[in-house]
């Protein structure tokens, strides 16, 4: 009788993703700090747009105002959503900090998806609306229409922004982990 029992070949865990060299880093870096200001310029410009909106005076300053803000919600804001989002996951997926090792990051992560959806399903259509009545010679439907999704995206990004400098709140689980070894 044969004692030896044949064993099933052990498949190995994968590695970490491979890491970005330091150009590549630095480069990303780049591309991702400069796509999060414009994306936080972009929202204090609708910021500023929608208060001249809602604010009102003559129909041809609202009509402005939310024609300025069409322009930007329909040209800028969904690629530099876009690119912030994409470098961003690079940025995590190619450096030590990882996308779900550190609370930060993957709050940052969230955030920047939300935000990224709430663009694309809230505040382009309030924006569109308010466009459509305003050139209709209607009044601005609802302020909220051109004043809520940039409040709430520019309280979204400040927030990112003190997080990324001061990266509170440590590992997840799932980065407090100890590496296994592979047998």
């Amino acid at each position: 009788m044969d004692t030896h029992t044949e064993q099933k070949p052990v498949k190995p865990r994968p590695g970490p993703p491979p890491r970005l060299g330091r150009p590549a880093r630095r480069a990303a870096l780049v591309v991702h700090v400069v796509a999060s200001a414009s994306w936080l310029g972009l929202t204090l410009g609708l910021l500023a747009l929608g208060i001249t909106a809602a604010t009102g005076g003559s129909a041809g300053t609202v009509e402005a105002s939310v024609r300025a803000m069409k322009l930007f919600a329909d040209w800028l804001l969904l690629p530099v959503a876009f690119l912030t989002l994409l470098s961003g996951l690079l940025l995590s997926l190619g450096t030590v900090w990882g996308l779900a090792r550190y609370r930060w990051v993957y709050t940052k992560f969230w955030l920047t998806l939300a935000t990224t959806t709430a663009t694309v399903f809230a505040l382009r259509p309030g924006v569109n609306s308010a466009v459509t009545a305003v050139a209709a010679g209607g009044p601005l439907p609802d302020a909220g229409d051109v004043l809520f999704g940039p409040v709430v995206s520019l309280s979204a990004y400040v927030f990112m922004t003190v997080i990324s400098v001061l990266k509170p709140w440590g590992k997840t689980r799932r980065g407090s982990e100890r590496p296994r070894a592979v047998a």
